[in-house]
């Protein structure tokens, strides 16, 4: 058994745990400072009006992403959608909810607007919860003065971007779906069935602890990056069926260090219903 001196020794010299590349995305609630940043909470109304973290501003995204589905998310848009929701430059940005896939839709969207410090709450409201920290019922109402944000267009994949990018080894193509959807054995709703041909996969749910629903540790997550092939030094697009799955994605690979990654929005819900894309079926041939 080890004495008090030497555990003490031990912690002193041990080395210390590993760290995510970029660390500055994920904000864990023990050091979550409301006061310091804008957080916006994306829970729907209800849950919101039961129980929020103080200072939170409800955001409802669903016309953000219809905009950016129709293509109709300009500079002008942008600018009056954030101001609605009172985030402003030089705050950094907050966004926590309790799915994961609506958390980091959010957070996408606020990057590819030009919002330079977007961040996630790790674990959501389910976390912060269990920390049995302040609550507040009372609605925030976001307001801050319209600012021209600069899109970055380059957090953004179209499917001609997509197709460009086919039998080219300088970019990774990543699909975020479940294991059937991506072999083609679930077809849901689509025309067809399969995935972008090349694609490696990474089911979004696999990024997670099921128990927390927090990210795995850094070591855990770049095995499994490592074990399916995907290079981080190249730039990558995820894709699931309509965005979501693919913006964890996105933010998972970001969080590990990668420097180009695009969200292919419109993902399988456009290219499974194309005439003039080229799908592959792994589980089928």
């Amino acid at each position: 058994m080890m004495t008090s001196l030497a555990i003490a020794v031990y912690l002193l010299t041990a080395d210390p745990p590993p760290a995510y590349p970029n660390p500055a995305l994920l904000v864990e609630v023990g050091d979550l400072k409301p006061e310091a940043v804008r957080l916006l909470d994306v829970r729907g109304k209800a849950k919101y009006e039961a129980g929020h973290i103080p200072g939170a501003v409800l955001v409802d995204f669903a016309p953000w992403s219809k905009a950016v589905t129709a293509g109709k998310a300009d500079a002008a848009f942008w600018k009056a959608e954030i101001a609605a929701v009172g985030v402003a430059p030089g705050r950094p940005v907050v966004v926590y909810g309790d799915d994961p896939r609506d958390v980091c839709r959010a957070w996408w969207m606020l990057k590819f607007a030009g919002v330079p410090d977007a961040r996630v709450l790790n674990g959501g409201w389910k976390t912060y919860t269990a920390a049995k920290l302040p609550e507040q019922k009372d609605p925030v109402v976001g307001k801050a003065e319209p600012h021209d944000w600069a899109l970055v267009p380059g957090r953004f994949a179209d499917k001609q971007h997509v197709l460009d990018q086919l039998n080219k080894q300088t970019t990774g193509i990543v699909d975020a779906r479940s294991p059937d959807e991506f072999t083609g054995r679930a077809k849901l709703s689509n025309k067809r069935a399969g995935c972008v041909p090349g694609a490696a996969h990474l089911e979004w749910s696999e990024l997670l602890d099921p128990a927390t629903g927090k990210f795995l540790a850094p070591d855990q997550l770049a095995k499994l990056i490592k074990d399916r092939n995907i290079d981080l030094a190249k730039p990558q697009v995820t894709y699931c069926q309509s965005g979501g799955r693919a913006a964890v994605l996105a933010f998972g690979l970001e969080l590990m260090g990668a420097k180009n990654v695009r969200n292919y929005y419109a993902s399988w819900g456009e290219w499974g219903n194309s005439t003039d894309t080229p799908v592959a079926t792994p589980g089928k041939e």
